[in-house]
């Protein structure tokens, strides 16, 4: 069976940064299961595996606009500490919910505090990288319905309600 769209897909997968370092890794773990074509994936590794099928194996670079996109500076912003209320004690590498520019909620992550300006970044932490995946087609199945309406994986490796 070949990888298409509303086919839950198993693959086993390393990822590392162009310097070659691991940046996350199902080695050791349960194979990642998704559905394919719900978005539940980066863009761009979903386009390579479209039409494998299992036991197939791939080494593919995913350009920024393809993964987490270009890194924006105007998603970095210097706020007060007195926004974090009720949070005691800030540190570097914390992260919050904040509202977007767009009406929706966004993660932010303390990237520096220097007396009470706390420096937040909106960019998710591999933005503007390239990403080099190796990955192994373990399996592909038909999803079931109730996974298409949910537009995710339920059970072993997808998700559990």
């Amino acid at each position: 069976m070949l990888i298409a769209a509303n086919k839950a897909v198993s693959i086993d997968y390393t990822l590392t940064n162009d310097a070659g370092e691991v940046i996350d890794s199902s080695a050791g773990g349960a194979p990642l299961v998704y559905l394919h074509g719900a978005g539940n994936i980066i863009v761009g590794l979903e386009k390579a595996l479209e039409g494998k099928q299992a036991g197939d194996e791939l080494k593919v670079s995913i350009e920024p606009e393809e993964a987490y996109g270009e890194y924006s500076p105007e998603l970095v912003a210097t706020l007060n500490r007195a926004m974090f209320e009720g949070v005691d004690e800030l540190a570097v590498g914390m992260q919050f919910h904040a509202s977007a520019p767009d009406g929706g909620m966004q993660i932010v992550t303390i990237r520096h505090l220097e007396g009470d300006d706390v420096t937040v970044d909106g960019n998710h932490p591999l933005a503007g990288q390239r990403l080099n995946f190796q990955v192994k087609v373990v399996g592909v199945r038909e999803a079931h319905p109730e996974e298409i309406a949910h537009g995710h994986i339920h059970g072993e490796g997808g998700h559990h309600h």
